[in-house]
């Protein structure tokens, strides 16, 4: 315990005092005003966060990474924010919306434990809001997101136009009936997602949790929990807000968290109480006592968190620091016991929250495209109004007369293309949800299905997306011997040799002595290796009853089969549990011992002096025990072989063995240990408790002491690890790869696990150098990193979240240049904002779609910020190709008629045409690449499509003046008969593979024309077109105008057919 700071108040204001200098930087590096340390879309470098003294101030947030969890728990992805900016930068500063309601800048506070009526500042409520309108923004905003495209907003002007009757060429319902169908659709989409965030938000925020009052236990809404409340958390519920954890019901006085939903990894994370709170003998004495928690402002980093827990009522007062084991985020799950917290932050300030963005309506590629067409065709529409007002000399009111002709020729953009888009890319909808190689796969966008078309870059997460996070033991080298799975029985009778061998080996025959003495040695030094995993780790066994036999007498008797190993990281729960296979299981443990059972049931008791848990900076874990029945003292250490390379005594097989268990994709820890005298040891906890009051650089005088133990170690053993890939990862990296997409890991592990997971998961292939790039902090090592990086050549990379930080921050261009040209990139410790950066960087760098694959938490900002988001397992190939048309303009229902019965049929079948079988495009991934030209939809398909409506429609008109000039009174029919003949005919030639339901739409669009025409004699004459004349005429220019179109189409297939034309063949 240290005693608090006088020159810092309970409020927590920083007074003039001589360590006033050094604490300011850390005070000053608020979000809102530390751009530098907080660049756009990232977190700020890890460790940039200064010392907390007792009382004192929070340093800056540092780097957060974080990735995706399973959703498997109801647990709501994005709780209530501010509104989303546009360069989506984290939510560093809340700016003048936040001091209009109250709220300023973020700051620091001081919470006062059961008291939030006592508050310096106003905090936001706890509610959850996922929906992206309310009632009054929802019409708006839908009918502002619809008609912000020119497309969309082409058509709404020109059925506003015929409002005016100066400018009105036929009924209303001719251009408000497609309109309102395409509008109602979207609106009724939308409303249906609205109400089931709605209902979604509303189950979370009535979740009930235990709150602590002066009157006892009362239930309380999440929605209604205020900065201040003691609220009791019940194991495997949900933490409703970001808390400091005061108590648990555990006897070893610590929780485990399952963390899935905000780091996105599966293993449980170990969370230390407050040791003055913890010592009270009931939670309601939290009440009693007077005391606050003095807490940094509210920041983006989930690693990290300084504050202070000080005691007012106890003489002298008590304080103490407060890190991230003591911090409880909102989110989380707990795994173990029942604990009691202080909430610290709510609402928009949760961790969760600030690490999230709102969701952005998305617009495909193809509709994008279509509407920049739509600009050409409506600027040819302009110049053709233009030509047609000149010949008449501009005369009379020759402005009324262009708007005119404007509407006149509006239907050469037509509104049944806006009608098939949306109901083409809801059959692709459906079809994914019906596919039966991909089981089990929702929708939640109707709107972009196409994009998986033109994917260039695919993102994924990797726990839980590419692995499944089960770790299995591999391998163990001792130096001059390695057991794999299949000799593990051979280490399984080395242990059970030492612990059931007599205490007077029987006499030797001659000859038989050197060999013996060699059995001794392998297996003492297997038992000294095995004796070592069992002990160096953070693993608590934890029982519960199985039906049979309650809790406690499981615990009690060590039952095996109610014991169950928790710890947070599942590398430490496989080694344990290998130990255990091979005849050393760890039967118990709390903060102060630990037992191990012996192939003969012989329980080892062993003390926990010191505990030096794994952190990203040291890269290694250590323990210090003392076994009970011997008093020897031992230090053991585990940690990775670049630096445990320099702590072990040397060798001459360590680097070596490393890197050929890395090659085969497994996860390597060095193990050691080190022997220690009595004083030896008491001298370096005195160093170590001297070093862990400072108030000044604590980490570095700490570590400082630590690696005063570690030299010249003892080097035991290796082992490795392998985490278990998701079914046919490895072919479907394959295949992506082959199909000309680029595959980029983003994950919130180590630098280690994540290269380990690339090799194994074949995403770097085994003849391609990997270039880690070294930790940068300024821009002179980012400029020197860099230059080293160029002069490699087809090479992958991996990079840290803090030196990409810095890389963009410095170098954005140079580095994402040098990117891109990556055959693969592995960006680890990431943080959602910088998953969500490096998504919208390839956009505006490559200009291609990118495609995120994520398995929820943090990977929801990386998810919506990418052109198509997936969330399910499954590789799908879509084309998609959409017919124009241009017609002149006829009157009432027929130009209803056209754009809906008699051509949406056979054009909405071509949903179902294919160029290759799914198998074959399965077969021959390089398919793909056809699709990234974009050439279905290119200006030079759109051009060539435009000259053949120019020729088919000068076709029907000059031919109907050639062979009908005597009945051209009846020039409706002649051309409206031949036009629909023509369409059906060009879809029938557009058609590449057909299916039965395309010959249905072709019949079935004939027949409503032809039993149409007993309604529409207002406009056609029906005794004109059954005569004998009439048919033959219009068969032959329906022949004229599409037989020249089939000859060019088998002659370029016959000269120059399409790649995929063999294949098919």
């Amino acid at each position: 315990m240290v005693r608090p700071c006088p020159s810092v108040g309970p409020r927590g204001r920083l007074r003039a005092w001589p360590g006033a200098r050094e604490l300011a930087p850390s005070l000053r590096a608020r979000p809102a005003r530390c751009r530098r340390l907080l660049p756009r879309g990232g977190a700020a470098p890890a460790g940039g966060g200064a010392e907390a003294g007792p009382g004192g101030g929070p340093g800056c947030a540092g780097g957060a990474a974080v990735k995706a969890g399973d959703m498997t728990d109801n647990i709501p992805l994005q709780p209530v924010r501010q509104k989303k900016r546009m360069d989506s930068r984290p939510r560093a500063g809340c700016g003048e919306w936040l001091r209009c309601c109250g709220g300023g800048e973020p700051r620091p506070r001081t919470v006062w434990l059961g008291h939030p009526e006592k508050r310096d500042q106003r905090y936001p409520r706890n509610v959850i809001n996922n929906q992206k309108y309310n009632f009054f923004t929802f019409l708006p905003g839908v009918l502002f997101n619809q008609f912000k495209y020119f497309f969309n907003l082409y058509f709404l002007l020109l059925a506003c136009s015929q409002f005016v009757p100066e400018m009105r060429l036929g009924a209303l319902y001719t251009y408000w009936v497609p309109l309102g169908f395409v509008l109602a659709v979207t609106i009724i989409r939308e409303a249906v997602e609205e109400i089931r965030c709605y209902m979604r938000d509303k189950e979370v925020n009535s979740q009930v949790y235990s709150r602590l009052t002066a009157r006892g236990t009362v239930k309380v809404k999440s929605s209604s929990i205020q900065v201040g409340d003691l609220i009791i958390v019940e194991k495997n519920q949900r933490v409703p807000a970001d808390m400091i954890f005061l108590r648990t019901s555990e006897k070893n006085g610590s929780c485990f968290l399952r963390t899935d939903q905000l780091d996105g990894e599966t293993d449980w994370k170990l969370r230390l109480p407050v040791a003055c709170t913890q010592r009270l003998p009931t939670a309601a004495d939290l009440l009693q006592i007077r005391s606050y928690v003095y807490a940094e402002e509210p920041n983006i980093d989930i690693h990290n968190f300084v504050g202070t827990f000080t005691r007012e009522d106890s003489d002298p007062p008590i304080s103490e620091s407060l890190s991230i084991e003591n911090a409880l985020w909102a989110g989380t799950v707990t795994a173990s016991g029942t604990v009691v917290g202080v909430v610290l932050y709510t609402g928009r300030e949760l961790r969760s929250v600030m690490n999230t963005s709102n969701p952005r309506s998305k617009i495909g590629l193809f509709d994008l495209e279509v509407n920049c067409l739509t600009k050409i065709l409506f600027a040819a529409l302009v110049v053709v109004a233009l030509v047609m007002v000149a010949l008449q000399h501009f005369a009379g009111r020759w402005y009324l007369q262009i708007i005119r002709f404007l509407l006149l020729f509006s239907n050469i953009i037509p509104i049944s293309l806006r009608v098939n888009l949306d109901m083409g890319k809801i059959v692709y909808s459906w079809v994914i949800r019906r596919d039966s190689k991909i089981p089990g796969t929702v929708v939640r966008s109707s709107t972009i299905p196409e994009q998986l078309g033109r994917i260039s870059y695919l993102l994924t997460d990797k726990t839980g997306t590419l692995t499944q996070n089960e770790m299995v033991f591999k391998r163990l080298h001792l130096g001059t011997v390695a057991y794999g799975l299949d000799s593990m029985d051979e280490v399984q009778s080395h242990i059970f040799s030492i612990y059931t061998q007599q205490p007077q080996d029987p006499p030797a025959q001659k000859g038989s002595a050197p060999t013996t003495k060699v059995r001794r040695t392998m297996s003492s030094r297997v038992h000294e290796a095995v004796k070592a995993i069992a002990l160096c780790h953070n693993v608590t066994p934890v029982y519960e009853s199985n039906g049979v036999t309650d809790q406690a007498e499981a615990e009690k008797q060590y039952e095996d089969s109610c014991r169950v190993y928790q710890a947070s990281s599942p590398d430490e729960v496989a080694l344990v549990q290998w130990t255990e296979s091979v005849g050393l299981t760890l039967v118990g443990r709390d903060q102060s011992s630990m037992q191990l059972r012996t192939p003969g049931d012989q329980i080892l008791n062993f003390t926990i002096l010191q505990l030096f848990p794994f952190t990203y900076e040291s890269k290694r874990m250590g323990i210090i025990v003392r076994d009970e029945s011997t008093g020897e003292i031992t230090f053991y250490m585990k940690g990775a072989d670049v630096v445990m390379a320099g702590i072990v005594q040397y060798n001459d097989w360590l680097e070596e063995e490393c890197g050929n268990m890395a090659r085969e994709g497994l996860r390597v820890l060095v193990v050691a240990k080190k022997s220690l005298a009595e004083e030896q040891y008491q001298d370096f906890e005195a160093r170590y408790v001297q070093a862990k009051l400072s108030v000044h650089d604590r980490s570095l005088k700490v570590a400082t002491v630590i690696e005063s133990l570690e030299m010249e170690m003892e080097l035991l053993c290796l082992t490795g690890v392998e985490d278990q890939l998701q079914a046919d990862v490895r072919p479907t990296l394959e295949t992506l790869r082959n199909a000309g997409i680029k595959v980029w890991m983003l994950t919130g592990d180590k630098l280690e696990t994540a290269t380990c997971t690339a090799k194994n998961a074949h995403l770097v292939t085994r003849n391609q150098d990997i270039h880690i790039f070294r930790l940068v902090t300024n821009r002179g090592e980012a400029h020197l990193e860099l230059n080293a990086f160029r002069r490699k050549h087809d090479c992958a990379l991996v990079i840290s979240g803090d030196s990409l930080e810095v890389c963009l921050k410095y170098y954005e261009y140079e580095f994402m240049e040098l990117a891109c040209q990556c055959p693969a990139v592995v960006c680890c410790r990431c943080a959602p904002t910088q998953k969500a950066r490096i998504v919208r960087l390839l956009q505006e760098r490559t200009g291609r779609l990118t495609c995120a694959v994520g398995d929820g938490g943090n990977d929801v900002s990386m998810i919506q910020e990418s052109d198509c988001g997936v969330g399910v397992e499954g590789k799908a190939v879509f084309s998609s190709v959409f017919y124009f048309a241009s017609v002149p303009l006829y009157q009432g229902f027929l130009i209803i008629g056209y754009s809906t019965i008699y051509t949406m049929f056979p054009v909405f079948s071509l949903v179902l045409d294919k160029d290759v079988k799914s198998e074959v495009a399965m077969l021959y991934p390089e398919l793909y690449k056809d699709l990234l030209k974009g050439r279905p939809l290119s200006y030079k398909t759109f051009l060539i499509w435009v000259l053949i409506s120019i020729y088919q429609g000068s076709t029907i008109m000059y031919g109907a003046l050639l062979l009908f000039e005597s009945e051209f009174v009846h020039i409706v029919a002649i051309s409206f008969t031949s036009l629909i003949l023509t369409e059906l005919l060009m879809v029938a030639l557009t058609i590449q593979t057909w299916h039965w339901l395309m010959t249905v739409a072709e019949l079935l669009s004939l027949a409503c024309y032809v039993a149409s025409l007993v309604f529409l004699h207002e406009f056609i004459d029906v005794y004109f077109i059954a005569t004998l004349s009439f048919l033959w005429k219009v068969s032959v220019i329906t022949l004229v105008s599409c037989l020249p179109l089939y000859v060019l189409k088998y002659l370029r297939r016959r000269f120059s057919p399409p790649s995929y034309s063999k294949l098919t063949s």
